[in-house]
């Protein structure tokens, strides 16, 4: 049986599992599917990354198996969050730029996760790194591949190099600074990058539609 996570990354792990299933749920509305079917797909993407994680170091059961917080906090989220996706306005673009940014949250949160396990299991730094981006981006594109929609990361939006670079940084970092402090730091550089890359899409989408 594997060890539990440390507390931090235990933390970390329940937020991206939460916002990554709200990313599902938003996802589910916006394709009109029933609540079961968004629910599973919220289920999927939220514990999908870690899923191959724990499968590629050999940590099994896999994480999800042996503490059902991620499923309890994964559920409910994605009940919820599909519920207030319907009944938001249609056509806008809202619910897209929602679920990015949601999306953004998880991509950098797992990618911290996914270098800490690895780095707990001894790896060389690199696979850590490569760990991280795995754990960072799978669900999302596990949530895209159901839904019938390009992956993020086979776009020019900078989605895996995000996550490629959050976690060659906090492997730096955390030598200098500490965990806690690199994770902070990390976190908020991969978040605001995403989350500009997400803007200069958006804006750009809106040009073509006024061009």
């Amino acid at each position: 049986m594997i060890e539990q996570l440390p507390t931090l990354m235990f933390v970390l792990t329940v937020i991206a599992t939460a916002v990554m299933a709200a990313s599902a749920a938003i996802q589910g509305a916006r394709l009109e599917l029933d609540l079961f079917g968004a629910t599973v797909i919220a289920v999927t993407t939220a514990v999908g990354g870690g899923t191959v994680r724990d499968m590629l170091l050999g940590r099994m059961p896999v994480f999800w198996i042996t503490d059902l917080t991620y499923l309890y906090t994964a559920v409910p989220v994605a009940v919820v969050m599909f519920y207030v996706s319907t009944r938001l306005p249609t056509g806008n673009g809202k619910r897209l730029r929602l679920l990015m940014q949601f999306d953004a949250v998880g991509l950098a949160l797992f990618t911290l996760v996914g270098v800490r396990v690895a780095q707990e299991m001894e790896t060389h730094a690199a696979i850590a790194v490569v760990i991280g981006v795995i754990t960072g981006t799978v669900g999302g594109m596990i949530r895209d591949v159901l839904c019938n929609v390009t992956p993020s990361v086979l776009k020019e939006d900078l989605y895996a190099t995000i996550s490629l670079i959050g976690g060659v940084t906090y492997l730096v970092l955390n030598d200098w600074i500490g965990e806690e402090v690199a994770s902070g730091v990390c976190f908020l550089g991969m978040l605001l990058v995403r989350l500009i890359v997400i803007a200069r899409m958006d804006m750009k989408a809106q040009s073509t539609l006024d061009g």
